[in-house]
């Protein structure tokens, strides 16, 4: 299977990541829908901006596609490496502030951990995504967690999952994830696959229990304003990306939600959308504006769709998932928008929105899909509306 190997390297005065592999169309194709994605001609490599969540990310855009090898150094042995660059000499040698290291040799979280897999460890693997297939997972998880429980077993090779013990993982964890710089949610998601795969594989073997989480980050979301919305919704040129994120702004959809709706999914006399089969295998309906619904008829009338609203570039194909974060990102660039913000942004402003005008939170609740009250409470941090009513101390100077 091809490879990937990811590095993180100092670019221009930051860190970015670095994607190295053989000439390939499909990977290539792949890596231009990732976050700031450049060519370097000169190196020849691609880089791409070092932004939370990104080895996740990696993991799921080029599972099927590549086979991904982290090669990553702590960040401060990349920042002694620029600071020995900068003090190298006319001569080419190296000023040290000290000794003790070699400059051709790679540190040791450096080094390659995988192993090789064995043929009960491929029978494994197998066997996990066979369970989640059956249990009907959403094929993108399945692609993680398969991805992730064979980086496991690659590192604690030439060990079998069934001689392994929970101290198996805490080392994976302090040799490969935290040495590598790995993010926080690459290893919630490995534990999470390992957990999962002990508990119904090999559940006779380890206590699932046993594994313990890194601690819980809690995040805001990044909130667009109104006007800010609106300049990134009229800012494509093409009609199909206009509507896609309009539809995902106006009905607070997911990614995954708007590329598998179906022209007959808008009740026009009720002026309802239903949403099918969403995360958690769940249908609800949200309710859609009829200055929306206008714009899918026109869309419509130019079109003509055989199964999927948005169709790709053959009839009934539905669209890329990656394109559209391909065309939300173009969007925001030609908007002018410096925010960090992803697409799921939208979704996000769309909750803010409603919470702002006055809409009860349970009905949020209802409209985004959350099964936890919990989940929607996040929106109640980032309001305008609240926070702005708060009085400052410094006015009563």
């Amino acid at each position: 299977m091809k490879t990937v190997i990811v590095r993180r390297r100092m670019h221009d005065g930051g860190i970015r990541i670095i994607l190295e592999f053989q000439p390939d169309e499909e990977i290539i194709r792949v890596v231009k829908t990732l976050p700031d994605a450049t060519w370097n001609k000169s190196m020849k490599y691609w880089h791409i901006e070092p932004e939370d969540g990104i080895d996740s990310r990696l993991v799921d855009a080029l599972s099927g596609v590549a086979r991904i090898e982290f090669r990553y150094e702590k960040t401060i042995n990349l920042i002694e490496r620029v600071k020995e660059e900068r003090n190298r000499d006319s001569t080419g040698v190296v000023s040290r502030s000290n000794g003790n290291n070699s400059s051709g040799r790679l540190s040791a979280e450096a080094q390659d951990h995988s192993g090789v897999l064995s043929m009960t460890s491929q029978a494994q693997i197998n066997n996990f995504r066979n369970w989640m297939e059956a249990h009907r997972y959403p094929p993108n998880t399945i692609r993680t967690y398969t991805s992730m429980l064979e980086a496991y077993l690659r590192f604690v090779s030439p060990k079998e999952a069934a001689e392994c013990t929970s101290d198996d993982l805490v080392r994976m964890v302090n040799e490969y994830i935290l040495a590598r710089g790995l993010s926080y949610s690459f290893q919630n998601q490995l534990i999470s696959a390992v957990k999962k795969f002990y508990r119904e594989i090999c559940r006779e073997v380890i206590d699932p229990g046993q594994f313990s989480r890194p601690r819980t980050q809690h995040k805001l979301p990044n909130v667009l304003s109104k006007e800010e919305v609106k300049k990134i919704l009229t800012a494509p040129v093409n009609e199909k990306h206009r509507v896609i994120l309009s539809v995902i702004y106006g009905c607070g959809l997911r990614r995954s939600e708007v590329i598998m709706l179906e022209p007959g999914d808008i009740d026009r006399d009720r002026m309802l959308l239903s949403v099918r089969q969403a995360k958690g295998f769940k249908d609800r309906i949200v309710p859609v504006s009829a200055k929306l619904v206008e714009m899918v008829d026109a869309y419509l009338k130019r079109n003509s769709p055989v199964k999927y609203l948005f169709e790709g570039q053959h009839q009934g194909d539905r669209y890329s998932a990656t394109s559209v974060e391909k065309v939300f990102r173009m969007a925001c660039q030609k908007a002018g928008i410096k925010k960090k913000v992803t697409l799921h942004g939208l979704r996000h402003s769309y909750a803010t929105h409603l919470l702002e005008a006055g809409t009860d939170l349970r009905y949020i609740q209802e409209l985004l899909g959350h099964k936890s009250s919990k989940t929607t409470e996040i929106y109640t941090h980032v309001t305008e509306k609240s926070i702005q009513k708060i009085r400052t101390p410094f006015d009563d100077l």
